[in-house]
């Protein structure tokens, strides 16, 4: 998978926590009927595994991103899965070299100009800025590209962003996409309000349209 071009045009990637294997279905179907196929199902739970590989079997158009990968034996779990790609929330180098050796696309997580100084010397191309809101924003962003952006490097904001600001990222080039977890949130995932889910995908794939 050509990791930018797809995460690129998505725009918007939801990022979801599925503590309920019963829920992953429908949860899925309901991102990806509202427009947004890209989904970041992350190993905070205990069947993130079993909820990517249940959601690429049963779901047509879904593409699975495993998330929050920590470790090599999540990073192993991932690909078993039929994930596509993985993303962390930080810089392992020895994650990211491991993903290399198997072919496996990666998105380290950064928030330090040395951090990712690191990433780029990895090969990476592509990173994660997390957490954005709390880190210092856009405006961090532009001012850490400030001295990077001759690098060609992308950039994923995920933390604290939402509907209200995501803009402001889009208007940074080098921001290809943003992750959020407004699009899935727990209460709508509790109560299986498949139709509420489905109406905020499908307002943040209206505004990646627009961008």
């Amino acid at each position: 998978m050509d990791m930018i071009s797809t995460m690129s045009k998505a725009g918007v990637i939801p990022v979801i926590v599925i503590e309920d294997i019963e829920k992953a279905v429908p949860l899925a179907r309901a991102l990806v009927k509202g427009g947004l196929p890209v989904l970041e199902v992350t190993f905070r739970t205990a069947c993130a595994a079993e909820a990517i590989a249940k959601i690429k079997a049963e779901v047509p158009g879904a593409i699975l991103i495993a998330g929050t990968v920590l470790t090599l034996e999540q990073l192993e779990a991932a690909k078993a899965a039929g994930a596509e790609a993985c993303v962390a929330p930080g810089f392992d180098p020895a994650i990211v070299k491991a993903a290399n050796e198997r072919g496996i696309p990666f998105c380290p997580g950064v928030a330090t100009a040395s951090e990712l100084s690191q990433a780029l010397s990895l090969g990476c191309k592509f990173v994660k800025f997390f957490p954005a809101e709390s880190a210092g924003g856009v405006k961090y962003i532009k001012d850490l590209l400030g001295a990077f952006r001759w690098t060609g490097v992308k950039i994923m904001p995920t933390g604290g962003v939402k509907l209200s600001n995501v803009n402001d990222y889009f208007a940074v080039p080098e921001i290809i996409c943003v992750g959020g977890t407004w699009i899935a949130p727990k209460d709508a995932i509790k109560a299986n309000d498949w139709a509420a889910i489905e109406k905020l995908a499908s307002d943040a794939a209206a505004l990646v349209r627009a961008r």
